[in-house]
């Protein structure tokens, strides 16, 4: 077992002062180890992964006096038609196979039953603190999953807007609301694509503070039409910058391998979005380790800051992450 391939004491220290009890806890070739509460989960492309996981979670957790009860494990497949929901490796069957984790002191719900993902992408956990950080006032979380983005933005009293595919999963996102005794009040959950709503609330001239755009690598609609991100992304940010505020924040990010933080940059600044309100577009780029548990010597992002001139005063937050393949989410 090489123990500096898994988070230390004092990494996991830092994340329960944090009131944060789901992160990664190790990462190796063809797989990793996430913890949610005291539920693990492994997610693996080979099954050698898998049982080294398996044996060194149980070796780890015991000498970090971390309490893991149950451990459930997804295989990562090439294609989203191959995706199935997580299987209980080890602990008690019986167990309801929902729950809650922790993050900032934030609550979100777990459904490991719910199919592929459990709820919550712990690689964004950072990029929410920054939409906390920010304080927006008004947020439009694009592609909302079960809406965490916006209990962070709605826990420092954003009003928000979630638009999803997914009913069930903006219901989730309610639900999310609730376990953190925020009322949905003035809050909108729109199930729909996208694309035609960011169209719509651009007709209406409605603008936000802070965007989030965090779509997943393929997507279909029920009828049937398709959305490629790496075809797909620049329409999106060239309509979201339509709904920015001048001095508005959109946070871009994407897992796909083909659009790193150079092509993520270059999206957002090769063209003149809003002729007339020229400024200064700042790209802020996260440190790309920050989210690995085995590099990471801390909870918060090292961001860099550069100046495009001739574009549009608003901060384009563009994050790039690798090894979580996400389809439709």
């Amino acid at each position: 077992m090489r123990t500096n391939e898994w988070i230390d004491r004092e990494l996991l220290a830092a994340f329960g002062a944090d009131g944060t009890n789901a992160h990664r806890l190790c990462t190796i070739d063809n797989g990793w180890a996430e913890a949610f509460g005291a539920d693990g989960l492994i997610s693996f492309r080979a099954d050698a992964a898998r049982d080294r996981l398996v044996s060194e979670l149980q070796v780890w957790s015991e000498s970090a006096n971390l309490k893991i009860d149950r451990v459930f494990g997804r295989f990562l497949p090439r294609k989203n038609e191959e995706r199935e929901t997580p299987e209980l490796l080890s602990g008690k069957q019986a167990e309801s196979l929902q729950t809650v984790a922790t993050e900032n002191h934030l609550t979100f719900g777990i459904d490991f039953g719910a199919g592929y993902s459990v709820g919550l992408f712990v690689d964004q956990r950072e990029n929410r603190r920054f939409v906390r950080q920010t304080k927006p006032k008004r947020v439009l979380n694009c592609f909302a999953y079960t809406c965490s983005f916006s209990v962070a933005g709605a826990s420092v009293g954003a009003r928000t807007v979630n638009v999803d595919l997914s009913k069930k999963s903006l219901d989730r996102g309610r639900q999310n609301f609730s376990l953190n005794s925020l009322s949905t009040d003035g809050h909108q959950f729109i199930v729909d694509d996208v694309r035609p709503v960011l169209r719509k609330l651009a007709r209406r001239g409605e603008k936000f503070d802070m965007i989030i755009l965090d779509p997943p690598t393929f997507s279909r609609t029920k009828g049937g039409a398709a959305f490629h991100i790496e075809k797909d992304f620049e329409e999106l940010i060239v309509v979201a910058m339509e709904l920015a505020t001048r001095d508005s924040r959109i946070l871009l990010s994407t897992n796909c391998e083909s659009l790193n933080e150079q092509a993520l940059e270059r999206m957002a600044t090769q063209r003149d979005y809003c002729p007339g309100n020229r400024g200064a577009l700042r790209f802020l780029l996260p440190n790309p380790t920050a989210w690995r548990p085995r590099l990471m010597r801390g909870s918060r992002f090292e961001q860099q800051e550069t100046e495009c001139p001739l574009s549009p005063k608003n901060a384009i937050v563009g994050s790039s992450w690798r090894g979580r393949p996400r389809g439709r989410k």
